[in-house]
């Protein structure tokens, strides 16, 4: 069951983590484009072979937006897909356009996320979005989360990581040191990366420490800082990927698992839907974790990175905490993770923050990541995290 490994990622585009965007305002509709038109280019394919598209959530279009995109890139596709998973879109998004690849639907599949401001309208007016202040998503009347989590302030991700953090040292201990230094180690890497929001600004473990406690026991500078960017990939066929420039990037094994939608009704709160779905990616592909050369994994609070490493079996359950303090993390280390710096240190452009992680797995099959180049980089495991810790995609991908 699952994937030959016939499909692979042969381009990609992706633009600078800013604060503040300087350039010129576009609609998604635009920045979707101009990114799939990047991606294309970059590996050596015309826009009339696409013939497949994901994407998700457009501010032009709430409903056709598959259609939406398709109609405006001039593209005719056998194959159409809207992901709603969160941070865990853009590796579902991968795997989606594998599978269509494999099953003989499309050829040539582009998947994108823009992140980059969009003009203002003349009218104000229109759909109220009041989850973008309040940190809930489910507020529309009916939802179990607008009736029994938002009206007593059990919302927004800050206080329901901390809380996964919480039960973790009750069950485990707790050490600040380490998880300080997954944020020091990746910041190191996000320094090697010329498109890092914190390319520029080193980190120390006792920085970390010394930022101020935003729920406790996390600091500041564990969680990742709001940005502005986008990213874009093109799947296509094995056949096809033979003529592209660049190494192709075979998509080996995927698992996807959700478990709930509010951390309330977490069964465990610390072991987590990255277990099943790393599993699952791992049994489908036949590697190992031995096998892998650098892990890119979501990383919004450190707690998140800890979590993902445990389940996802490259230590045991309790034994992350020793792991982090026994390896060097940064691209320069033995266990590379977040060789990019990650969201932590590169910023996260809004969903586009999940395909950071997919093009940096990329960009180090294909050894184009220049200073932060591994030495080996074959394999690589890639996961992507939606909500709070509620939804979780694993990935392997793995160089011709």
């Amino acid at each position: 069951m699952g994937l030959r490994g016939d499909a692979a990622v042969v381009g990609w585009a992706e633009w600078e983590s800013e604060r503040k965007h300087a350039g010129v305002r576009a609609f998604q509709l635009e920045q979707w484009a101009d990114l799939a038109a990047s991606a294309l280019a970059d590996a050596g394919i015309a826009a009339h072979e696409v013939n497949g598209l994901v994407c998700c959530d457009l501010r032009e279009s709430t409903d056709f937006v598959p259609a939406t995109i398709a109609e405006y890139c001039g593209w005719r596709v056998n194959f159409a897909e809207r992901v709603d998973l969160g941070g865990a879109s853009p590796v579902g998004m991968v795997w989606r356009a594998a599978a269509a690849i494999e099953l003989g639907l499309c050829d040539v599949v582009v998947c994108a996320v823009p992140a980059r401001p969009r003009p203002r309208p003349t009218n104000p007016r229109g759909p109220r979005q009041d989850w973008l202040t309040t940190g809930a998503s489910s507020n529309e009347w009916g939802s179990p989360q607008a009736e029994f989590d938002i009206p007593y302030g059990n919302i927004a991700q800050n206080a329901g990581y901390a809380m996964i953090a919480q039960r973790y040292a009750a069950e485990f201990g707790w050490d600040e040191r380490a998880l300080a230094k997954i944020a020091a180690d990746q910041r190191t890497s996000a320094n090697a990366n010329p498109l890092a929001v914190f390319r520029d600004v080193p980190l120390s473990i006792d920085d970390v420490l010394a930022s101020k406690v935003v729920a406790d026991p996390i600091h500041v500078l564990e969680i990742v800082m709001p940005c502005q960017g986008g990213a874009a990939i093109v799947v296509t066929s094995r056949d096809r990927a033979a003529s592209t420039r660049h190494r192709p990037a075979f998509v080996r094994g995927f698992g996807e698992h959700l478990a709930y939608k509010t951390h309330s009704y977490a069964d465990d709160l610390v072991r987590t839907p990255i277990g099943p779905a790393a599993q699952q990616a791992f049994a489908m592909s036949g590697i190992f974790p031995g096998d892998i050369d650098a892990c890119q994994l979501y990383d919004c609070y450190t707690i998140t990175v800890l979590l993902s490493l445990e389940d996802a079996g490259f230590c045991g359950k309790g034994e992350g905490l020793e792991f982090v303090r026994r390896h060097d993390l940064s691209y320069r280390g033995d266990f590379p993770v977040n060789t990019h710096g990650g969201q932590l240190g590169m910023g996260q452009p809004g969903m586009a923050g999940g395909m950071t992680q997919v093009v940096e797995a990329i960009r180090q099959i294909q050894g184009r990541a220049g200073e932060r180049q591994l030495r080996r980089a074959d394999n690589v495991f890639v996961s992507g995290t939606g909500g709070i810790m509620s939804e979780q995609s694993a990935l392997i991908l793995q160089g011709a």
